[in-house]
């Protein structure tokens, strides 16, 4: 790799950055003469570290460490998720930002990509030490977000309340109220009816496009989740309402077999009571490590990144891989899949329904008008439908994996504009 580049760029340590540099590098020879400007996406455009210093209930002060990463910016304002989680760090957070800047192409949304996060256990913090974690990030993060700058949104362990309490302090700060700024708001700020499941929705779509190009019928398929969260939990109520049996699910308490089916609705109702998975009554616990070899036609990884690895990869018997979550199989694991005889939809379009959802809130904003939930999956559906069929079509064109191909479509867009945009000054 090129050694002028900074450190924390060929650093093969970094994880999630490394993987997404392997995937960059993966497309470079199939993007002609825009491969000209590919370390545009090798760079970041802005990295923002801050220090968030909260005062705890018991009086004392702690500082946690938060990000924001711009990635690109050369088709939009930056937009993607803010995550709160013990292991978050920079490389994670720009590997995210990156692969927001891919999604949002490969959808062809008008967005750039960003994200941010900080490292903290939320589940550690009452519920006003959170409010006061939140907005005194959402302070320090103000120099560089805004409604035609950068929209943060919902991510791992942040939800509608979160971002109720960033759009208040941001428009407190800038004096004027400002729905725009952030998307995955509650309905009653401005938020998007849809957007809660529009994640899992969207991995749901996808599948059924690819199932029907497969030829796998979507009544009585097997289905494998990994991560029971917003994303998990919406893809297995709408898989199940469509004829497909959930046989397994895992969350990090363990993993639950059936093979007649898990109700996911029951078992929702069940977790909402503060249960534990281990103790719903109605399946089989197995080993953590057994999920991957269990019989299944679909699997939906919905956690974190880098779950899929060398080490599991040959286990796993499902036909449709379904990335639920962002990074959670790596280049060398795909490949075995690959071999193997498997499709991978990769994250980059099979999660895309919830920045897709995040555009409509965006637009809606705008406008200060709002449309049906039943507007919103039809324009969700017809979106996402059509984007699966523009890279399946360059997949089969040029007998390309379909993360490649959905690379290459979503490169391509990024690179013609920095190309067309020129370098300033």
């Amino acid at each position: 790799m090129n050694s002028q580049l900074p450190s924390y760029l060929h650093d093969e340590q970094v994880g999630p950055w490394a993987m997404y540099l392997e995937q960059i590098e993966r497309v470079r020879p199939h993007l002609g003469r825009l491969a000209t400007w590919i370390d545009t996406l090798r760079h970041p455009k802005r990295c923002l570290i801050v220090d968030v210093p909260v005062r705890m209930d018991d009086g004392s002060l702690r500082h946690f460490e938060g990000y924001r990463v711009q990635h690109n910016a050369s088709r939009g304002p930056g937009k993607g998720g803010v995550r709160y989680h013990p292991q978050v760090t920079l490389p994670e957070v720009m590997a995210l930002a990156g692969w927001m800047t891919v999604k949002n192409a490969a959808i062809n949304l008008p967005y750039g990509g960003a994200k941010g996060g900080i490292r903290i256990d939320p589940g550690q913090l009452s519920l006003a030490e959170l409010e006061r974690l939140t907005r005194r990030y959402t302070s320090e993060i103000g120099i560089v977000i805004g409604p035609d700058r950068d929209i943060p949104a919902p991510d791992v362990n942040t939800n509608e309340q979160v971002m109720a309490w960033m759009m208040d302090t941001y428009s407190i700060n800038v004096g004027a109220t400002s729905p725009g700024v952030v998307t995955g708001k509650p309905v009653s700020m401005g938020g998007s009816l849809g957007r809660r499941d529009a994640t899992g929705r969207g991995c749901f779509i996808i599948a059924r496009c690819a199932m029907e190009k497969l030829g796998l019928q979507m009544e009585g398929a097997r289905v494998a989740i990994q991560g029971f969260g917003n994303v998990g939990n919406a893809a297995a109520r709408i898989f199940h309402a469509h004829g497909a049996q959930i046989v397994a699910v895992q969350d990090v308490a363990g993993t639950l077999y059936n093979p007649r089916g898990i109700d996911p609705v029951a078992l929702g109702e069940f977790l909402a009571t503060g249960a534990s998975l281990l103790d719903y009554p109605y399946a089989e616990r197995v080993a953590n490590d057994e999920f991957w070899g269990l019989d299944c036609d679909v699997m939906l990884p919905a956690a974190l990144e880098n779950q899929i690895t060398t080490a599991n990869a040959g286990a796993i018997r499902a036909r449709l891989i379904v990335e639920g979550a962002n990074g959670p199989t790596t280049p060398q694991a795909e490949d075995i899949l690959l071999a193997n005889g498997a499709t991978v939809l990769p994250d980059v379009l099979a999660n895309a329904g919830g920045v897709t959802v995040s555009y409509f809130e965006w637009v809606q904003n705008a406008s200060s008008y709002f449309w049906t939930e039943q507007d919103i999956n039809e324009r969700l559906d017809r979106a996402l439908a059509d984007a699966f069929r523009g890279i399946w079509q360059v997949s089969v064109d040029r007998k390309l994996p379909l993360r490649t191909a959905a690379f290459v479509v979503a490169c391509s867009r990024v690179l013609e504009a920095r190309a067309l945009r020129g370098v300033y000054p």
